[in-house]
C-alpha cells in the first residue's frame, strides 16, 4: 500500500508541473516588413512625384489634405447656412475616375449618383475623407495617391495594383442624419 501511496504523489508531483513554452523550429526576422516599408516609400516617393508635375503642370490652386491627398475646387461654395457631412449623414454625389495621364477608368454615367452614408458604409479611404471636406453644391477634383484609391488590391475590376487616380465629385445634397 506504502508504495502505491508513493507512486501517486509522484504522479501528482510531476504531473501538476506546468508546461513549458514550445519553442519555433525556425525564427524569422524583421526583413520581409523592412523590405514592405522600403517598397512602399519608395512607391510613395514615385507618385508623390508624378503628382506633384501635374499639380505644377496645372493653372489650379491645389490643396494639400490632412489626410495624404490634393485637391482643388472646381465650384466652391461660399455660404456660411450650408455644412460638410458629418457621421451618419447621407450624401448624394456624383464622380468619375480617371488615371493619372487623364484616361477616363469610370465615367459619371458608370458610376451612376451615388448616396453614401458618410462613415457607416464602404468607400475607398481617399473619396471618403474627400467628400467630408465638400458642402452642398460643390464640384472638388481630387488627386489620390494609390494608398488612397485602391491600393494594392485595386478594384478587382477596372483598376489594378498601386494605381494613382484623379476623380472628380460633385455633392449634390447632403441629408443631416436624424440620431
Amino acid at each position: 500500500m506504502h508504495k502505491y501511496i508513493t507512486y501517486f504523489i509522484l504522479l501528482l508531483f510531476f504531473g501538476c508541473k506546468t508546461p513549458e513554452a514550445r519553442r519555433p523550429i525556425t525564427s524569422k526576422s524583421g526583413s520581409f516588413i523592412n523590405e514592405s516599408i522600403a517598397r512602399n516609400k519608395a512607391l510613395n516617393a514615385k507618385e508623390t512625384a508624378i503628382i506633384e508635375k501635374i499639380m505644377q503642370e496645372s493653372n489650379q490652386n491645389y490643396i494639400a489634405s490632412e489626410s495624404g491627398f490634393w485637391y482643388y475646387y472646381n465650384t466652391k461654395t461660399e455660404s456660411d447656412t450650408l455644412f460638410t457631412a458629418q457621421f451618419g449623414d447621407i450624401v448624394n454625389y456624383n464622380y468619375n475616375v480617371k488615371a493619372l495621364n487623364g484616361n477616363v477608368i469610370y465615367s459619371k454615367d458608370d458610376t451612376k449618383t451615388q448616396n453614401y452614408a458618410m462613415d457607416k458604409e464602404e468607400l475607398f479611404t481617399g473619396l471618403r475623407e474627400g467628400l467630408k471636406l465638400m458642402k452642398s453644391g460643390e464640384t472638388v477634383t481630387f488627386l489620390f495617391p494609390s494608398q488612397k484609391a485602391y491600393g494594392y488590391y485595386g478594384d478587382e475590376n477596372k483598376i489594378g495594383t498601386n494605381v494613382p487616380l484623379i476623380c472628380e465629385v460633385t455633392v449634390n445634397s447632403i441629408t443631416k442624419s436624424q440620431n
